[in-house]
């Protein structure tokens, strides 16, 4: 049953810096402060802070990740905290993403190619209808939220509203669902699609993962409404009321659509006239040509490849003004949620130019029409109008967030559980790589784990060789790797199947491996970003789960990073100490269960390494563990899966195999745990 407010749900209660950092919080967010800032070390309990000001204010509340890992993490521990409320997924939808581009050194043009992930876009299609429906909606997104969507006001106007004992003409309902882009089947449902049996019509709604809705009719009138299962036909529950949501963030009207092939033309004879009189016969020809054809299929059909390239004529807008998003969507009250602010708010500022520069190209050379430039994320300064009340989070906020929180800045220092802060020591670069062979030799022994970080990726791959040829089990992570694979080396390192991890950059993650108790840092004084203050403090941060938690800094001398990085690593460590003295507290290791990073990000999340059954973050059953390891295969090779596995779930419900049905659904459901964090 569907909550009006947000409902905290958690066997702990708020200690150490907790309770004095939820009482700001709420104090700056009902004062109107823009921003705030919530410092929190590793450890220290930040997503359960927030989750406690979100249930104090009451506001739906939009959560940003700097990537997909992070973000399925994030989306799990809210699903716990908020178990009752809508708790909801909004992430890039593409398994597979390559742009149009042309490259002119070599006259080359490529085509748009993608994969488009069906849950993922299941799943977005459901943050949005939360955000529009209901007041209790936590949203957990990457920077995909600045890039462009549908229109709101298009979406909401276009819904169909359903109620028990209203009259209406079954054709009209038909042509409805239709222009909400709907499927009819006759026999098979599935998402997205709707059949007619005599008065009787199955919706299966876009944004819905398991449920589906009939309408049964009499004289003209509708007799009932209920939800059902789509695979066994099994009616859940009936309902007086139910709204159906387009399938799609970009649904419009036929008016539109012919409105918006009128102002196309125009724009086309401008451009072609700029072309000619530049003298460019050859782009004014390619551009002609492309541009008619397009124009040509959506008067026929309504669509186009590469229609959100024509979004400025679709939604009226005038030209340089940003497209909708996400934050559009978002009512004016509700509360931003930065995580990790110091990688997220620059990625949002980086959106825009990597897009433009690509455009402007194939807006020059005849590809596109210049109203393409305007499908595109927004501008930093446009997010920052847009952006409503805000909590930058992190362990070592950036120069823009202490700035704009001013005397805003919430410390989350001291933890619950005692953890003190790791010792630092600085030992000389002559003899590190011995020195730290030494070291992980020791740690090893306590079956402890060890990450190691370097500058470079050839000496990463060159100290991992040197390792391996002494004994350790050690493991390289570089940027080649996919995310599931990234994510699945980070579990082995847990699980001991290796003991060592080697990279350039441990820091993007934003995980936590309570069994990792000593980081080694090779060339610690070479200053730059790896080397900054905030990335020195991230990396030692690392082994902060950890009782026996060392950072080692290889280093010549102490760089002014270095000395500001262990001053605010002592300073931390004291104030621990003496919370610790005073309440009494003796640290212990953090243990975490292995599969926690997995977890909101699938239905069937390890209880440990052997798969023990039980329920999992998300509160959805547990099922038999998959006999294959799709952690193995690739994004495509995932979407190719996912389509199978549907195809042989909607055949056995057709042949009324619902038992057969069920099964191939939580082998799907397993499946698209993974494809989440692709």
């Amino acid at each position: 049953m569907a909550a009006d407010r947000f409902e905290l749900v958690s066997p702990f209660q708020p200690a150490g810096d907790q309770p004095d950092a939820i009482r700001r919080l709420i104090e700056g967010f009902d004062a109107g402060l823009a921003h705030q800032t919530l410092l929190g070390v590793t450890g220290s309990g930040k997503t359960f802070t927030i989750a406690n000001v979100v249930q104090a204010v009451q506001k739906p509340t939009l959560v940003l990740a700097p990537n997909k890992t992070l973000a399925a993490q994030l989306y799990g521990e809210f699903k716990e905290f908020f178990p009752h409320n809508a708790v909801e997924y909004f992430v890039s939808y593409y398994d597979y993403y390559q742009p149009e581009a042309y490259v002119v050194a070599s006259d080359t043009f490529i085509e748009k190619d993608s994969s488009i992930n069906e849950h993922i876009e299941q799943m977005r299609l459901a943050a949005t209808k939360a955000l529009l429906s209901r007041p209790d909606a936590l949203i957990v997104a990457t920077v995909s939220a600045i890039y462009g969507l549908g229109d709101p006001e298009d979406y909401l106007s276009m819904r169909l509203i359903l109620a028990r004992g209203e009259r209406v003409d079954q054709r009209e309902l038909i042509r409805h669902l239709t222009e909400l882009q709907y499927e009819r089947g006759d026999y098979e449902l599935h998402r997205g699609s709707f059949r007619v049996r005599g008065d009787v019509i199955d919706v299966f709604p876009a944004e819905s993962e398991t449920d589906a809705l009939r309408i049964e009719l009499f004289d003209g009138e509708i007799e009932n409404l209920a939800v059902f299962d789509p695979l066994t036909g099994a009616i859940l529950r009936k309902v007086p009321r139910y709204v159906v949501y387009p399938s799609s963030h970009y649904v419009t009207t036929r008016r539109t659509v012919l409105d918006a092939v009128e102002t196309i033309k125009v724009e086309l004879k401008e451009r072609l006239e700029q072309l000619y009189k530049a003298n460019k016969l050859v782009e004014a020809q390619r551009l002609q040509q492309r541009t008619q054809f397009d124009i040509e299929m959506m008067a026929e059909i309504g669509y186009c490849q590469g229609i959100e390239n024509y979004s400025r004529h679709l939604t009226g807008r005038k030209p340089g003004e940003p497209p909708p998003t996400l934050f559009d969507y978002l009512p004016p009250d509700s509360l931003l949620v930065v995580d990790e602010s110091h990688v997220t708010i620059p990625q949002l500022g980086a959106m825009y130019k990597g897009d433009r520069s690509r455009k402007e190209t194939l807006v020059e050379f005849g590809f596109r029409l210049p109203s393409a430039l305007d499908n595109r994320p927004l501008k930093f300064d446009e997010w920052e109008q847009r952006a409503p009340r805000s909590i930058f989070v992190s362990a070592t906020p950036s120069r823009y967030e202490i700035e704009h929180s001013q005397n805003s800045i919430v410390e989350l220092v001291v933890r619950p559980t005692g953890l003190i802060d790791p010792e630092v020591e600085v030992r000389p670069v002559r003899t590190q790589v011995d020195d730290l062979l030494s070291e992980i030799h020791a740690r090893v022994k306590m079956g402890d784990r060890v990450l190691v970080t370097t500058l470079t990726k050839r000496m990463s791959e060159n100290l991992t060789d040197y390792l391996e040829e002494h004994g350790v089990r050690v493991r390289y992570l570089h940027s080649d790797i996919e995310t599931v694979e990234r994510v699945e080396i980070l579990r082995d390192l847990r699980l001991g199947k290796f003991d060592v991890l080697v990279g350039i950059n441990l820091l993007r993650e934003g995980l936590d491996m309570p069994e990792v108790s000593l980081v080694g840092i090779l060339d610690a004084d070479k200053e730059g970003f790896l080397r900054s203050t905030g990335s020195l403090i991230q990396t030692i941060g690392r082994v902060a789960r950890n009782v026996r938690g060392k950072a080692i800094l290889y280093a010549d001398r102490v760089t002014d990073s270095m000395r500001r990085a262990m001053d605010e690593t002592d300073r931390r460590r004291q104030k621990q100490i003496e919370y610790n003295l005073e309440h009494g507290i003796t640290p212990t290791s953090i243990v975490r269960k292995i599969m926690d990073i997995m977890e909101g990000a699938r239905d069937d999340a390890d209880a440990d390494a052997q798969g023990a059954r039980g329920r999992g973050a998300n509160g959805l059953r547990r099922v038999a563990e998959p006999t294959v390891d799709y952690s193995l295969l690739s994004p495509a090779q995932l979407a190719a899966k996912l389509k199978k596995l549907e195809a042989q779930m909607y055949k056995h419900a057709q042949d009324l195999q619902f038992e057969e049905a069920a099964r191939v659904r939580d082998e799907l459901q397993r499946v698209r745990a993974h494809a989440l964090l692709g």
